[in-house]
């Protein structure tokens, strides 16, 4: 299992390969091109159920992550990062109010997530460990977008 990717939703089209690509080169940029991770697409529902099952929080939201190198057992399988859960729904809504494209709403939505894998918090941390995580993206998001320009072939 290097990039598993379950959908599990059915009102938007999830191209898996694009994802896929877009997971794999945000994990090159980062220096981990060997690690693993599990990306599970959802809707507004599954996503609200996940977040207050695991994480006490009753809502829905855009992106959760579950790091597999916090805790007890961190560092048992090195390569294996983790899971990261995306809204589907979430996505469309958000990139629908911002004007851009849903694919791009959703690769954000997973660079962020995967930088949660690798340490970085924006909610915990401090302010300046929140702009980081920031900068980070940005400059992540801006190479996917110039690496894989949005056409029919994605």
């Amino acid at each position: 299992m290097r990039i598993q990717i379950e959908n599990r939703q059915r009102r938007y089209r999830i191209l898996k390969r694009s994802l896929r690509k877009i997971a794999q080169q945000t994990l090159n940029i980062c220096a981990k091109p060997d690690a693993e991770l599990s990306i599970l697409i959802v809707d507004n529902a599954g996503i609200q159920q996940i977040n207050r099952d695991f994480l006490q929080r009753d809502r829905p939201t855009n992106v959760i992550s579950f790091a597999m190198q916090e805790g007890l057992g961190a560092g048992v399988q090195p390569q294996l990062l983790g899971d990261v859960v995306i809204s589907a729904e979430r996505a469309a809504g958000d990139a629908a109010a911002a004007g851009i494209p849903f694919e791009h709403e959703l690769w954000f939505l997973l660079v962020h997530g995967i930088l949660h894998l690798l340490g970085y918090d924006h909610e915990r941390g401090s302010v300046q460990q929140a702009q980081e995580m920031e900068q980070r993206e940005r400059e992540i998001f801006a190479q996917l977008i110039e690496q894989f320009p949005l056409t029919g072939d994605r």
